[in-house]
Formats: C-alpha cells, sequence, structure tokens
C-alpha cells in the first residue's frame, strides 16, 4: 500500500476539506502515485507501457467496507490522463468516477486528488485508464475491499489473497492503436495474453503449501477477448463476484469476459509437484494462452509445461451452450451477509414493479467511410465539457436528455450524438441487452450493480420473462451478452448521478458504444447527492464557473 505522507498536517486537512461530507469515525487511506511512461516488454518486445509509480500493473488498493481513500494522482504523461474504479459505486458521488463524462482529465504536469468512499461495498474490482486507449498498454491494478472485522465472511480466512490480472496484449502502443481507430479501422488480433502483465516470456510461481486453501481474485482487464482461467489439477470454489457473495459451486475452469472480476478458494490438495495457472482465448479467432506455475513448498519437482506445448483439456461440444450453462450457475448466496445499499431491495428484487424497461440493441456500421459501432443506432460522440460539469453548472447545448431511445428503431441508419438518457432517482429498471451480431459483448454500468435475472440465444421477447431467476440471481457491475443473444438484468436507480453505460470491448466504446444515464432527483438535497468536490478540475465550457463550497450535511 502507498501511504501519501508528503505535505503532513497541511495535506491531511486539504483531504479532509476535500471529503468533508463523510462521517468521521470512517478510516483513511491515502495515496500518492506517479503515472509515467516506462519501457515494458511482456512478450520480449520493448513498448511504451504506462506506469503508476514504476509499477507495470500498478500498486493494489486495499481498503475496507466505508473507508475513504484519498488517491493523489501526478499525471508525468505528455498527454491527460484519467482513471476510473471498476465495480466501486461512489455512492452519490459520480464527480469521481473518473470518465470524460463526469471528470475533466487531468493535464500533463499536473495532478488531480481522487477523494471516494467506498461506502456499502466488498470485494474484488480493479482501477483502470478510461481516456484513449490507455488501457492496453497499463496504468490499471487490482482494487480489493475487504469485510469489516465484526462482519461475517462465508468461508475460514484463506492462508493467502492473491491478484490475477489478465489480458490480452497488442504488439503495439497506445498511440497506435488509436491512430488506427481514429482512421476507421478495426483493432488487429492481439498477439498473446498476459498474467499481472507477463506473458509467453516470463518463469514465475506461486509457492503454496500442501493442504491449504488460497483466495484468487481474477480480473480481466483486457480491451477485448473474453478469456478462460484454469489451473491444473484443482477445483476452483467460486465464493464472490464483483461485490456479491456467491453460492459456492465448484469449477474446473471460468470464462472471465472482459470487465469482470471472480474470486475463488483453491484448496492445495493434490500430490506435491507443479501446477499450471492456464489463462487462454475464448470466442476468438485466433487460440492464445500463457501460463504461470503452482509450486507445492515440499515439491522437489519442477514439471512446469511450456505454455506453447501445455495440453489442453478436450473442448466441449458446444463451447457457447457450455458457457451459457457456467453463467446462468453463479448466484447470489442468500445467507450470507454483507454491505449493500439497500438489503430489502437485494433478497426481493423479484417482487418489485418494474418503472421501465430498456431494450439496447449493439449495431455495427461504418459512417463517413469509418468504421463506428453504436447502441439503439446513436453512436455517442463525446462533448467539449464534462455531461457531468454542465449539468452542475447548467450549461446549455453540451447535451440533450432523452437523445438516445429506449428500444431500437427499425429501418433508421445509424447517427452521430451525445447519447444521454434520462431516469428518476428509485425508478426500478428492466434493461435488456440484445445482440444480433456474431461476437460476444461485455457490458458495464458506473455507479451500480444489477441482477443478471436471465440470458439466451436468439431474440428476447416477452415470453422471456417466464426464464427469469427472480429468486437469487447473481448481483453485478458486468455482464457479458453472447453472440446471436440477449441477456436480462434488474437495477433499483438509488444512485444520484450521471453514469456511464459502456461496451467493455474499448474499441467498441472508443467508437461510440455507451450512453450516459442522469439519474435525477428532484430534491437536490446532500441527502441524494454530494457536491461538486472543492478541489474539482474544471475543463470546457465550464472552465470559467466557480466552485459551490463544501457543505457538511
Amino acid at each position: 500500500m502507498g501511504w501519501w505522507l508528503n505535505g503532513g498536517v497541511r495535506t491531511i486537512m486539504m483531504a479532509m476539506t476535500i471529503i468533508s461530507f463523510v462521517h468521521a469515525e470512517d478510516p483513511y487511506r491515502f495515496f500518492d502515485w506517479r503515472v509515467t511512461y516506462g519501457n515494458i516488454s511482456p512478450l520480449g518486445i520493448p513498448l511504451k507501457g504506462i506506469l503508476i509509480n514504476g509499477q507495470y500493473p500498478g500498486p493494489d488498493i486495499y481498503s475496507v467496507t466505508n473507508d475513504n481513500l484519498i488517491i493523489n494522482v501526478h499525471n508525468e504523461l505528455d498527454e491527460p490522463f484519467l482513471l476510473s474504479w471498476n465495480g466501486v459505486q461512489l455512492r452519490k458521488n459520480s464527480y469521481q468516477d473518473g470518465v470524460y463524462g463526469t471528470t475533466c482529465p487531468i493535464p500533463p504536469g499536473k495532478n488531480y486528488t481522487y477523494a471516494i468512499q467506498v461506502k456499502d461495498q466488498i470485494g474484488s474490482f480493479f482501477y483502470f485508464p478510461s481516456l484513449a486507449v490507455h488501457k492496453a498498454v497499463g496504468g490499471f491494478g487490482g482494487f480489493r475491499i475487504l469485510s469489516r472485522p465484526r462482519i461475517p465472511v462465508p468461508f475460514p480466512e484463506p492462508a493467502g489473497d492473491f491478484t490475477f490480472l489478465i489480458s490480452d496484449w497488442f504488439e503495439r502502443d497506445h498511440k497506435t492503436l488509436k491512430a488506427l481507430l481514429d482512421r476507421g479501422h478495426k483493432l488487429p488480433l492481439p498477439q498473446g495474453v498476459l498474467i499481472n502483465g507477463q506473458g509467453v516470456s516470463f518463469s514465475s510461481s506461486l509457492t503454496v503449501e500442501k493442504g491449504k486453501t488460497y483466495r484468487f481474485r481474477i480480473s480481466n482487464v483486457g480491451i477485448q477477448n473474453t478469456l478462460n482461467f484454469r489451473i491444473h489439477g484443482h477445483q476452483m470454489k467460486l465464493v464472490e463476484v464483483e461485490g456479491t457473495h456467491t453460492v459456492q459451486s465448484m469449477y474446473t475452469s471460468l470464462d472471465i469476459h472482459v470487465g469482470q472480476s471472480y474470486s475463488v478458494l483453491v484448496t492445495m490438495d493434490q500430490p506435491d509437484k507443479d501446477y499450471d495457472i492456464v489463462v487462454s482465448t475464448k470466442f476468438a479467432a485466433k487460440k492464445l494462452l500463457v501460463s504461470s506455475t503452482i509450486h507445492y513448498s515440499n515439491s522437489r519437482r519442477h514439471n512446469k509445461t511450456s505454455p506453447s506445448v501445455h495440453v489442453e483439456p478436450p473442448p466441449p461440444a458446444d463451447e457457447l451452450d457450455w458457457s451459457i450453462k457456467q453463467a446462468r450457475s453463479i448466484r447470489t448466496n442468500l445467507t450470507a451477509s454483507g454491505p449493500r445499499p439497500n438489503p430489502q431491495g437485494s433478497y426481493h428484487y423479484g417482487r418489485i414493479k418494474i418503472s421501465r424497461t430498456l431494450i439496447l440493441e449493439s449495431s455495427a456500421a461504418l459512417v463517413h467511410k469509418k468504421q463506428r459501432y453504436a447502441i439503439n443506432g446513436v453512436s455517442f460522440v463525446a462533448a467539449d465539457t464534462p455531461l457531468k460539469l454542465a449539468d452542475y453548472f447548467k450549461i446549455k447545448g453540451v447535451f440533450k436528455v432523452e437523445s438516445i431511445p429506449d428500444k431500437p428503431r427499425r429501418g433508421v441508419g445509424m447517427r452521430m450524438d451525445t447519447s444521454v438518457m434520462g431516469a428518476n432517482h428509485r425508478d426500478f429498471f428492466e434493461i435488456i441487452f440484445q445482440n444480433r451480431e456474431k461476437v460476444v459483448q461485455s457490458y458495464h454500468l458506473d455507479g451500480y450493480n444489477f441482477w443478471v435475472v436471465g440470458m439466451d440465444r436468439g431474440t428476447w421477447t416477452k415470453a422471456s420473462r417466464r426464464e427469469y431467476n427472480l429468486r437469487d440471481a447473481v448481483s453485478r457491475s458486468t455482464t457479458q451478452v453472447y453472440p446471436e443473444s440477449w441477456t436480462a438484468v434488474y437495477v433499483a436507480l438509488d444512485n444520484v448521478g450521471m453514469w456511464n453505460l459502456r461496451s467493455e470491448y474499448w474499441a467498441r466504446q472508443y467508437l461510440g458504444q455507451q450512453f450516459y444515464l442522469r439519474v435525477y432527483s428532484p430534491a437536490h438535497s446532500l441527502r441524494d447527492e454530494y457536491l461538486l468536490p472543492k478541489n474539482a478540475l474544471l475543463c470546457g465550457r465550464a472552465s470559467n464557473k466557480q466552485h459551490t463550497p463544501i457543505i457538511t450535511p
């Protein structure tokens, strides 16, 4: 953990002013991060990466439920930079979300201090750079939120707790990848797969003790590919998905889609020797894999198999049906305690009246001979001012609420717009992600978890609701949508703010497959949403505006 010690009392007092809205008894954790370029060589070929405090991947964030995190980010790149917090809900505080629709980028040579509270959450998450294609070359790291000491966890304390950041890898720097997209091209196929930033050229082992159980937190921080995670000879007990304790089912491998995080327990109950941890691409035109090693401490044998000759298990007869079946098997553990914003709603979501149904359909097309992607025929174009600032200062002409329809419109071509959908505080939405394309997709909603109530092949109809799991569907922030299939989610809109709903396939996100959900409360009360932070950066048409003083509720 990087403790932010520079500046002494003055720095701490400034930080406490920034987050004066939180309760004094909740602990503070301070971090000081310098973002720089640096040479990295995951596949043996040097490339300019993005480092945090000289590390690739960046340092893990360790926190406990309700902690206040003060993260001072110094941008030492030659371009603007932002960090976002995948799956961290930022209750009432979308200003700190770190995407361009909510937060001004940190200019080169400047810094910004994020002040966030991990309110009413536990679980495994990650942070990542949200601008351009920075995410392809680093700037990401693990983010774990532990339960408070007196809150029971539904499994014994593991002997160790490890972060595995898995990703696809492109042997081109982020500026080259961005230029390809800007010219209207698609991204090439990746050249490799990485575990914690290392590829086939690395040799790494994790030493364990026979008979002990370890926790593995696995996040797919890549930009394009679904990845399968498995440990040779061992079963994995799934215990948590993006902040939700799950029914503790056993798996020999897990499909982890872009932007998703899983937490498993693995008991070292095999003969003393070495075993491969293998990560490989799924639903991809080209099979890629990488492996690391679990080394039993009493073993004198090192029998790690090279990933290039690793013996693959026989593929299922129908890879897609196998993956859908696995996804449906992941359910919420209703007997486990844990922090949540709305405990009653969490347990009885199936009884809440739906206030609005959205059918969100992806599409791909050429616009002015350049590749673009869209949701319901609208391809998102970033405004000259962050939307949340424009909303806060009531700046006209930056965006228009309801500039994206609730359902796809047949026979209408793709158009470009700064798409914002309006919603009322306390609404309860049913969202159908309809995928008519032949590629698997992955969607994320900032500021929320949603219940994944159903998924299947084909086209969703009202009759599909008969298939919904209305009792113990998993609650998470990122869901896959299989090729020519649909996924249905329920979401309780109890978090006021401007929240990004996006494709986690980064080329699609960058080229328009996203929009913002404006969750609005007419009360304008600090009980619903905090004011603009005193240290907020101002840019675009908000550059000459005055900050509103922080008021303690």
